[in-house]
C-alpha cells in the first residue's frame, strides 16, 4: 500500500544555460556579511530558473558545492518618470549556502 508519488510537473519556458541562469552576483553589506560570516552567496538569476538549476549553475561556472539553495521573487516598485506613473521589473534573487570547504572570490 505504498503511496506514489505524482512525477514532477513539466518545465515552463526554455532549457536554460548555467551562464542564463545567474545574471550577476549581488555585492551588498547583507549580502558580504553572509558571505564572510555564513558562507551564503547572493545572486541575481533568470525569473524562470527553479533551485536545481541554480544550484547545478553556481557548481559549474564557480567549481563549488552547494548545500542549499533558497528563491525569493522580489516584486518590482511603483516609480514616476514626469506625470507618469509605472513599475519596476519583478526580479528573482537567490541564496545559495556553500560547503563549509568552498569558498567563492568577487573581490
Amino acid at each position: 500500500m505504498g503511496l506514489k508519488r505524482k512525477p514532477p510537473a513539466p518545465r515552463k519556458g526554455p532549457k536554460l544555460e548555467p551562464h542564463q541562469v545567474i545574471i550577476k552576483p549581488m555585492v551588498t553589506e547583507k549580502g558580504v556579511y553572509q558571505s564572510n560570516e555564513l558562507n551564503q552567496y547572493t545572486f541575481k538569476v533568470n525569473a524562470l530558473a527553479t533551485k536545481t538549476e541554480i544550484k547545478a549553475a553556481v557548481e559549474e561556472l564557480f567549481k563549488v558545492k552547494v548545500e542549499k539553495v533558497a528563491t525569493q521573487t522580489r516584486k518590482g516598485k511603483p516609480r514616476r518618470y514626469r506625470f507618469t506613473w509605472g513599475r519596476t521589473k519583478a526580479w528573482k534573487k537567490a541564496i545559495v549556502k556553500l560547503n563549509s570547504e568552498h569558498r567563492i572570490d568577487f573581490f
